[in-house]
């Protein structure tokens, strides 16, 4: 549903994006970075092997980026991606997938109840955990339903720990996404929700924590290059690894370069 204002709140964000889906890849595709960003998120979740034997799954895969970054590094792997809107989800199924993706409708807050289940060898949510109504119980989900050791990455923007970033997101918002998005639609409500939500979400310190609250070790965080440093991060961490097998598979840590450009 809506505020009494009429506004997008996360309650009512799947309808709003399925109100947006036939226009909303030309959007993305207009942003610089977008599914090169995608990919880096992946990447930095460490996927060895081509993702051979692995299964993962992309929670929130709108019309398939994140999937499609997901793939980019892990060929081999089965992928699972789900999304609550079905306008989005049917966009994404309408492209070509190789036989490993798969995709299933259903809400990021009870995968269960649309059959999806672990263990899975690594969890990718892009742009969801802000739009999630209860996203520490969503964490503590996604936690249970991976392997020993396995990843989670939160790619999403954050910008409350920044005031320069605050500043540009705004500009940018009120320049160019908002302008494009009515213009391309005829409505630019979604978009609003956007920059609100955005200016509203956590900090990337509050969201480490959120991780680390609901489980998670190794929990670090690195932004993304170009205009959007400071502004779309990676926020990683990983379900505990069993005793025996502590000081085997390598933390997030090992497997990347220290973080760059933190929030000012």
């Amino acid at each position: 549903m809506t505020s009494g204002t009429g506004r997008i709140d996360t309650r009512s964000v799947p309808r709003a994006f399925d109100e947006h889906a036939a226009s909303y890849d030309k959007l993305v595709d207009a942003n610089p970075g977008y599914h090169d960003h995608l990919r880096l998120s992946a990447q930095r979740m460490g996927l060895a092997d081509g993702g051979r034997g692995l299964r993962l799954l992309d929670v929130g895969c709108g019309t398939g980026a994140s999937t499609a970054a997901l793939l980019s590094v892990a060929p081999e792997a089965e992928i699972v991606a789900v999304d609550a809107s079905a306008e989005m989800l049917s966009a994404a199924q309408g492209k070509s997938w190789p036989e490993n993706v798969r995709f299933v409708h259903g809400n990021a807050q009870n995968l269960a109840a649309v059959g999806v289940t672990g263990p899975f060898d690594g969890i990718l949510a892009a742009y969801l955990v802000r739009n999630l109504p209860s996203p520490d119980s969503a964490l503590r989900q996604f936690l249970s339903m991976l392997r020993p050791g396995a990843p989670l990455a939160v790619h999403d923007y954050s910008v409350r720990d920044s005031v320069r970033s605050r500043a540009v997101w705004t500009a940018v918002c009120w320049t160019i996404i908002i302008p494009m998005g009515r213009l391309r639609t005829g409505k630019s409500g979604l978009y609003r929700y956007l920059w609100r939500s955005v200016l509203r979400f956590d900090g990337v310190a509050k969201l480490s924590q959120r991780l680390r609250d609901a489980g998670f070790v190794d929990v670090r965080c690195q932004t993304m290059p170009g205009w959007q440093q400071n502004i779309v991060h990676t926020v990683l961490g990983r379900r505990r690894p069993e005793p025996e097998t502590a000081l085997g598979p390598p933390s997030l840590a090992e497997l990347e370069t220290p973080p760059t450009g933190l929030p000012l």
